[in-house]
């Protein structure tokens, strides 16, 4: 099984569900509040800390952007190679927030968007390549990454399951088999009745890999459903002003939100046991309290022969278990026994 070892903890499917807080371009162009970001998601409990490396010339087209006009770019107040320029992560910055984030016992990690980004972020030490959903059809790009022999988590948002499975091929080819697939839906924020959570399940089979969820629905009900279904991933934006003025900050989980979220899951990983059957410490008392024994519904005196209408079953469970009550009917009582009392094996069989 594959098991990847991060800066911090492990990814497997046997380990705690890893929780990546996507600061993406939440910072604001501001490398402190990058910082203090990374402070945020690591006080939630979130295991990583994630931002975006592009540049913009590298990324986008302005003339191809400029046509488009039914996107959700095209609420944008600003021109879309502007937005992509502010919300732009500086690359000097990088080494800077992978120090932080140690310092804070948290991992950091990026999506890089050109081969540039990959190098540094290996240069750096990142435990994994996050591969954003536009990338997957990018085969030249992708095949860069894998021969990096790095793990790859791969958001699969806005693609078909041939071309996830052509892309699959190509990583597989070079080697490289440390992948996860998050199911994704490329919109922002993105409903729910598109969220297709049990898309998961396929994922697993038709590939034999680890897999999660890179959400973007409003609050944390998707995370927890993709948890439900065996999720050991999941990447979720957040900000620390839902009212800032990126593009990502109305959709992002505010820290009360992503803490929120984190302690859910982390509920949830204790309710979903092991999948064995099995009375606990907690059960023991009302075990008995609710369960039923056998009891006297009138008094029994020692030499009566034992009729059906003398017994009755009741809570607590003290006494003989009531599916034994056919064995008393029709025995002769050996002892006396005052009405509303446990009945024992000893009403009909004699002490030794």
């Amino acid at each position: 099984m594959l098991k990847i070892k991060t800066h911090t903890r492990t990814i497997s499917d046997q380990s705690p569900v890893y929780i990546i807080a996507e600061i993406g371009s939440n910072f604001d162009g501001n490398l402190k509040k990058a910082l203090k970001m990374i402070d945020l998601a690591a006080e939630a409990g979130a295991d990583c800390a994630k931002f975006q490396s592009f540049l913009p010339d590298k990324i986008i087209s302005k003339s191809g952007f400029g046509k488009i006009r039914n996107s959700f770019q095209a609420k944008w107040a600003k021109p879309v190679y502007q937005v992509y320029q502010e919300a732009s992560l500086p690359r000097e910055w990088h080494i800077k927030l992978k120090r932080h984030c140690d310092k804070r016992g948290i991992d950091f990690a990026s999506a890089p968007y050109d081969t540039a980004a990959v190098d540094l972020l290996l240069d750096i030490g990142v435990p994994f390549l996050k591969i954003g959903s536009g990338e997957v059809s990018n085969l030249e790009f992708i095949r860069y990454a894998a021969r990096t022999k790095k793990p790859l988590l791969i958001s699969v948002g806005s693609v078909t399951l041939a071309e996830i499975d052509e892309m699959m091929q190509v990583i597989r080819k070079t080697g490289n088999e440390k992948i996860v697939l998050l199911q994704c839906v490329t919109n922002y924020p993105s409903p729910f009745e598109d969220a297709n959570i049990r898309f998961i399940e396929t994922l697993r089979s038709a590939f034999g890999v680890m897999v999660g969820y890179s959400d973007h629905t409003l609050g944390h009900t998707v995370p927890l459903g993709a948890v439900a279904l065996g999720a050991k991933v999941i990447e979720k934006h957040f900000t620390d002003n839902k009212k800032g003025a990126g593009p990502d900050h109305a959709f992002a989980l505010d820290i009360k939100e992503l803490r929120t979220m984190v302690k859910a899951i982390r509920n949830l990983e204790k309710a979903l046991g092991s999948g064995v059957k099995t009375i606990y410490a907690s059960e023991a008392e009302t075990q008995i309290l609710q369960r039923r024994g056998l009891y006297t519904a009138v008094d029994i005196k020692r030499g009566q022969v034992i009729t059906r209408d003398m017994l009755t079953i009741l809570r607590p469970a003290k006494g003989v278990q009531p599916k034994f009550i056919d064995i008393f009917v029709g025995k002769i009582a050996q002892r006396n026994l005052a009405a509303d009392k446990p009945i024992g094996w000893d009403l009909v069989t004699r002490k030794q």
